[in-house]
């Protein structure tokens, strides 16, 4: 019988197997970064053990630490949620050779599906349709598209489409070097792609005892840069001879391999509907998926509860529980949609995403917490389960809208809008929808007016807040002036925009200028009431320094208050190319003084485990060059500037 866990992961995972360990009674153990010091999950686990350095491969990917952390803290058992080491074979093996459970599947099985150059041989002959493997020497330019893929691995890393067949070579090195950063193995390896098909998975189960459970299945087709970004269970619109066809596709894959415990079969399917084509084997995920929560929801089961009883060797008892209705799932983004998913750093001021009935919360942070630079940009999953499609769609919409995150860019907006998507509320499901739909759901979803009211709300907030402040005069109406002359006025940067708001003192009382259809009932420093044409506007406000964070009816909003005078020292020469976020740099591809075309790359850095390309904006000379690969570069930072002809 199992008694203590050590999850070897992180965040959000990491406190989703705990919640289940401190049902069933078991003792926890957590492992952390010096990055991760202060992060819940540490806080939660009954004991934890630091893991020297930041970077995933000085930490989280070093299994005998993780062992060695195992023994010290008196655990029995090891988790290895999903990512970092949860696909590593020899890492199942060295915690089993230490006398600890291995919740997980065998080490052969992780070992032939984890490679997923064998495990596509392993299919064929185990009669599970599948695409074809190319050469990367060979691929012809009649083939593409092909995708370029890390054997290793998951989660969207090492993984990417080339159109142009000049671009195959580099594409492979950075998918490469990208897989060798986040699982510890570089191979990569090219295939097929399918411009317009759907991505289902079918969830496995397999005891020690010869029985196989499919738990369903899942679909998962709005992705970008191939991560997932929304799950739902089931698979809306399959046929029940497609479902039947993935399913046993899926236990012959299980077998094959005489797995055991928690899996993920992966396939794409050609159509839909009176089109409806083929499924291809992509992979199989020997561990627990990230998006494993809408099956649990719609089965009624503890994935994790039925993992640990697994490992202890029990069986699994009786037949699959019937499903019930419908999940879906989305996946809360530190990162920018609208500016080609840079991720995002910072602290979270606020995070409040309320759950409730039919609505689950699996979080890897809480208001305060750091988002850094060194691992997964994923911060929480929003879950809302349904007796039908349309109900659970229409409840995470409202969640989504009620919800409150400040301090950093998240995709939440972006999220909102797939939700209310015509083609996605009527379950036209497919890899390319969110690539078609980019534009519409990165446009801005608060129309000018909304936005004004927003700042109205932060300036007369902040306005009541200097006056109630005051240490003399404290008496006087905020605003108030003794000799009338202009309104005052507040400017707020929100993203690259500037909105210039002004406001007076009439008799006493704040009143808005410009806008004659909408009236101050009232402000305090953290809440402010608009009527607007007759209709009452409630705005919760947060005022700090350097930012104002507005909750109103029409969702939140992150101002940044605009100083009166700007530091000359804050002024970029023209031409800078400057850091996205804070990162690594890996690789500087220019020197000083070399010419270059718009479009060149000048350098790659590394953030959240995912490499990004920095590129000449111009035909130009490279002047300035400030980094070094190795080196660190925080947000903004001038990494070098290009000097164009006419400069």
């Amino acid at each position: 019988m199992i008694t203590s866990v050590l999850v070897a992961n992180r965040g959000e995972i990491a406190r989703r197997v705990f919640r289940t360990c401190r049902d069933l009674g078991i003792r926890t153990v957590a492992v952390y970064s010096d990055a991760d010091g202060s992060a819940p999950f540490v806080g939660e686990a009954d004991v934890a053990v630091r893991l020297p350095g930041n970077a995933p491969s000085d930490t989280y990917l070093r299994g005998d630490l993780v062992v060695a952390a195992a023994l010290a803290a008196g655990a029995d058992a090891v988790h290895p949620g999903y990512g970092f080491l949860s696909e590593n074979a020899q890492f199942a093996r060295d915690v089993e050779a230490a006398g600890l459970v291995w919740i997980g599947p065998t080490p052969s099985a992780i070992e032939a599906m984890g490679d997923k150059i064998r495990a596509k041989e392993l299919m064929v002959d185990a009669g599970v349709p599948q695409l074809g493997r190319l050469e990367p020497d060979a691929v012809t330019a009649a083939e593409l598209p092909v995708l370029v893929k890390a054997s290793a691995g998951g989660g969207g890393r090492g993984m990417r489409v080339v159109r142009h067949l000049d671009d195959l070579e580099r594409t492979i090195e950075q998918a490469s070097a990208e897989a060798a950063s986040a699982f510890g193995d570089p191979t990569v390896f090219v295939e097929h792609y399918l411009e317009s098909a759907r991505h289902v998975e079918v969830q496995v189960m397999a005891d020690t005892h010869g029985t196989v459970w499919v738990v369903g299945d899942r679909d998962c087709s709005i992705q970008r840069r191939h991560q997932k970004v929304v799950e739902e269970a089931p698979a809306p619109g399959l046929s029940e001879t497609v479902r039947a066809t993935l399913h046993d596709a899926a236990r012959a894959a299980a077998r094959a391999v005489d797995y055991v415990g928690a899996g993920t079969v992966e396939f794409m399917v050609s159509g839909t509907g009176s089109d409806e084509g083929r499924a291809f084997f992509l992979e199989m995920n020997t561990r627990l998926q990230v998006e494993h929560p809408v099956t649990e929801e719609v089965f009624g089961v503890d994935l994790v509860a039925l993992q640990i009883a697994v490992a202890e060797g029990r069986p699994l008892v009786g037949d699959v529980p019937p499903p019930s209705g419908h999940a879906v799932e989305v996946r809360l983004y530190a990162e920018d949609p609208a500016d080609t998913w840079q991720p995002q750093t910072g602290t979270l001021r606020t995070f409040d995403v309320p759950a409730g009935p039919g609505v689950r919360v699996d979080s890897g942070v809480e208001a305060g917490s750091e988002v850094g630079i060194h691992y997964d940009a994923m911060i929480a999953k929003i879950v809302a389960h349904g007796p039908d499609r349309l109900t659970a769609v229409r409840r995470l919409g409202d969640v989504l809208r009620r919800s409150r995150v400040h301090g950093l860019t998240t995709n939440l907006t972006f999220l909102r809008a797939i939700l209310a998507d015509e083609s996605f509320v009527a379950a036209d499901l497919r890899t390319t929808l969110l690539d078609d739909r980019l534009e519409a759901w990165t446009a801005p979803a608060t129309d000018d007016q909304v936005l004004h009211r927003c700042a109205w709300a932060a300036a007369l907030a902040e306005a009541t807040a200097a006056a109630s402040g005051a240490k003399v005069l404290t008496r006087i109406a905020p605003a108030y002036r003794n000799v009338p002359s202009a309104p005052r006025e507040r400017e707020y940067a929100v993203g690259d925009d500037v909105l210039t708001v002004a406001y007076e003192n009439r008799g006493g009382r704040l009143a808005i200028v410009t806008d004659a259809t909408v009236t101050v009932l009232d402000a305090t420093p953290t809440r402010v009431m608009l009527d607007v044409d007759g209709v009452t506007e409630t705005y919760d406000v947060a005022v700090a320094a350097g930012s104002v964070d507005v909750d109103g009816p029409h969702g939140s909003l992150d101002l940044v208050p605009v100083p009166r005078f700007v530091d000359p020292s804050d002024v970029v020469a023209e031409g800078s190319l400057l850091a996205p976020m804070p990162a690594a740099v890996v690789e500087v591809a220019v020197t000083d003084g070399q010419t270059v075309s718009a479009g060149d790359v000048v350098v790659v850095l590394e953030a959240m485990k995912m490499q990004h390309t920095i590129t000449a904006p111009t035909d130009g000379v490279v002047t300035q060059l400030s980094v070094t690969a190795g080196s660190q570069v925080e947000s903004g930072a001038v990494l070098a500037v290009i000097e164009g002809e006419n400069a």
